[in-house]
């Protein structure tokens, strides 16, 4: 069984045993401010495939990544909207994750991301203690595919067993909300999921470069039965490939998706 490092009874060993693990290329679950991550190092190609593994799913799911401050945003993505701008601003660190253009230069591999990046600021102590210390890293759900999202390290444990090397507790998650996801490749930010944020307060923060006219008709279960309600989910149908070019011409996002996979809790 791998180690349960629990963070609310020894934070600073947990983190660090949770860096250590990282720093060898390894893969570790920690908790989020929505649900449990499983993740790895975002510039460790091996690292990135043993998360997927893990989950039970290619590199046509592509993981988000958690990044530890704002400052991080420029040398991950390029062209970064004044709009993104104001969001990171006012609603980082939280439940919003933003889909970029990448940096070209950047020697990473997180799979089929169409040149996009989608990147979140998790509102976490311990997973930004542990985000400082290692950089940027790929995270996703901690569940299988096709499994409810965990809420508890126990969950992400009896989903993921070995294939993750340490297990950060850092207490039961108090919201089944997953992270509200933007695009924002395009002219106007889109939703591609409202989730913890709503449409009210992204109004509030972007006023007339909101324009949900144009926002892509999808939601948590797109192509399913499941509705905002429902409990957490895993990914959503690759964000990195429904940008505005990809959907153009198009009523709906691409969805090549065969379960019930519509949200990432990242």
């Amino acid at each position: 069984m791998s180690p349960v490092v629990d963070a609310t009874a020894d934070r600073e060993g947990s983190i660090e045993a949770c860096v250590d693990a990282v720093r060898r290329g390894e893969v570790v679950v920690i908790p989020t401010d929505t649900v449990y991550g499983i993740g790895a190092d975002a510039f460790d190609p091996a690292a990135v495939s043993d998360v997927l593994e893990a989950k039970g799913r290619g590199r046509d799911m592509p993981p988000p990544v958690l990044v530890p401050d704002v400052r991080t945003i420029d040398g991950l993505a390029r062209a970064v909207p004044d709009a993104a701008r104001r969001l990171i601003e006012a609603l980082w660190p939280g439940p919003l994750t933003l889909v970029l253009q990448a940096q070209p230069s950047l020697r990473w591999d997180l799979g089929e991301t169409a040149g996009t990046v989608a990147l979140r600021m998790p509102d976490d102590e311990v997973a930004l203690a542990v985000l400082r210390e290692t950089g940027p890293l790929a995270v996703t759900s901690a569940n299988r595919t096709g499994e409810p999202a965990a809420t508890s390290v126990t969950d992400a444990a009896v989903q993921l067993g070995p294939s993750v090397s340490v297990y950060v507790d850092g207490g039961p998650r108090a919201t089944v909300a997953p992270s509200t996801i933007l695009d924002c490749t395009g002219d106007h930010p889109q939703v591609l999921r409202e989730g913890a944020i709503d449409r009210a307060r992204l109004e509030e923060v972007l006023g007339a470069d909101f324009d949900s006219a144009e926002d892509a008709p999808f939601a948590p279960g797109a192509g399913s039965s499941e509705s905002t309600t429902a409990a957490p989910t895993q990914e959503w149908d690759n964000p990195h490939q429904t940008g505005p070019a990809e959907r153009a011409g198009s009523e709906t996002p691409t969805d090549t998706s065969t379960d019930t996979e519509a949200s990432d809790d990242r």
